[in-house]
């Protein structure tokens, strides 16, 4: 039996362990795959990424990629859409159109992604928020973001 294939969440280089936790538990808990593109600012075995993950770690579809060079040859051969997750773009996630094979891309907590990261996505999304405020926490995005593209393709 194959499984349906579900947006997913992917990582650059997270610096805050608790953070990343707290995606693995979600990606655990809606049966989607978490991946991980290193350097990561923590080691797996942080407790911090063990407390917020709880008991679900072991439920989780973690991928970890090398680097993002790594990540984008599996994307290719997968032939996954990449969706980056950006204070830098004009399209909102709830009027965004997601599909079942996207990969929807988080930047570091401190910094984003570079900006030959940022130019290899498919699509720039947004959540509209007070003009200011600087941003929403990652883990916090990352959930309502998932949690559209779920809804949008009838995943849940």
């Amino acid at each position: 039996m194959q499984t349906k294939i579900k947006p997913a969440l992917a990582l650059y280089q997270p610096d805050i362990a608790g953070n990343t936790g707290t995606l693995l538990r979600l990606s655990a808990c809606m049966g989607t795959q978490l991946h991980i593109i290193a350097p990561a600012g923590f080691r797996t075995d942080d407790r911090n990424l063990k407390r917020a993950g709880m008991d679900y770690l072991s439920l989780a579809q973690l991928t970890k990629h090398d680097d993002f060079a790594a990540f984008e040859e599996w994307r290719k051969t997968q032939a996954r859409r990449l969706i980056l997750l950006t204070t830098k773009a004009s399209n909102s996630y709830i009027d965004f159109e997601y599909k079942n094979s996207d990969i929807l891309m988080l930047g570091r907590e401190s910094s984003g992604v570079p900006d030959k990261v940022a130019q290899t996505a498919d699509e720039r999304i947004i959540i509209p928020m007070n003009e200011e405020a600087r941003s929403i926490n990652m883990a916090i995005t990352g959930a309502m973001v998932l949690g559209e593209a779920l809804r949008q393709t009838n995943s849940f």
